[in-house]
């Protein structure tokens, strides 16, 4: 029942936590849009002590004219939030924030000052883009790796943002946040989820020599063959018994034959030049 109400709550979790940032994102958006704040200009101008402030409140700002920015940028921050939080539930928010505030400091830093300010979440989901793809392939743990190809396949063409080909796209935040959260992989690459040991690693662990399965398949071997070599003499002497005792029978038969036949010809000798005697006493003569 614990782990029933363990994967509730991490379920929960994942989903209430993105929700709650872009209700956030989206109240910012709203209020800007029909109040005309201009809120543009809390965000990141690069270089400049005016842009500092951008690091921190840029990902909620995105901008007023049309629902296009907000609208991208919300589909991927929940998945990749969401996945975040569930699979790295014990460092989601270090995560967060590293990618958060290491984006945003080094666009304010690398970025060049056009007099332009950079807004929107873009940076930050395209650091959870790089941390949970280079992440997934340091842990030897198949879910994860899912996940690593799954992200790839799904946001893969957002490797395009990362270069200047369109004009007023902020590449550098793009490509800012993604460096980050390659950087932030490889620090927390111990981190997070493991997989699941097997027995003999745990045994290894122990000191505990694992069996010698191979020599056990070879003992195995070596007395089944010595089996099957032991039956195949034993059918081998008995059919060298019953070919011996055959030919003994035949030589007996051709035995009992040869006396039959020097009998037989004894007895037919005999009667072709048998003499009988026959004695007749002579009568008295008469007187």
């Amino acid at each position: 029942m614990k782990l029933i109400q363990t994967e509730k709550g991490r379920t929960l979790e994942a989903i209430l936590y993105p929700l709650l940032i872009l209700v956030i994102m989206w109240a910012v958006f709203l209020i800007d849009r029909y109040f005309h704040l201009d809120l543009y200009k809390y965000g990141v101008k690069p270089q400049t002590t005016e842009g500092i402030k951008g690091i921190f409140l840029m990902p909620f700002i995105h901008g007023q004219r049309d629902f296009s920015h907000i609208i991208n940028n919300s589909v991927p921050t929940f998945i990749l939030l969401s996945t975040l939080i569930y699979f790295y539930r014990e460092i989601a928010l270090y995560v967060v924030l590293f990618i958060w505030l290491g984006a945003g400091f080094l666009l304010w830093y690398l970025a060049i000052n056009t007099a332009s300010y950079h807004i929107g979440m873009s940076g930050v989901v395209y650091g959870l883009f790089g941390f949970l793809f280079i992440s997934g392939f340091f842990k030897k743990y198949l879910p994860l790796q899912a996940i690593s190809l799954f992200v790839a396949f799904v946001y893969g063409s957002m490797i395009w943002g990362l270069f200047p080909m369109k004009e007023g796209v902020s590449w550098e935040g793009h490509l800012s946040g993604f460096l980050v959260g390659t950087l932030v992989a490889i620090v927390f690459r111990k981190k997070g989820p493991v997989p699941p040991k097997y027995r003999y690693e745990i045994e290894k662990e122990m000191g505990i020599e694992p069996p010698d399965l191979e020599g056990e398949w070879k003992e195995r071997r070596r007395v089944w063959e010595e089996h099957q070599l032991q039956k195949q003499e034993e059918i081998q002497g008995r059919v060298e018994a019953l070919e011996l005792q055959k030919q003994l029978q035949k030589k007996e038969k051709k035995g009992k034959d040869e006396e039959n036949a020097i009998d037989q010809k004894n007895t037919s000798s005999s009667q072709g030049f048998g003499v009988n005697y026959q004695f007749i006493p002579k009568k008295k003569k008469e007187d």
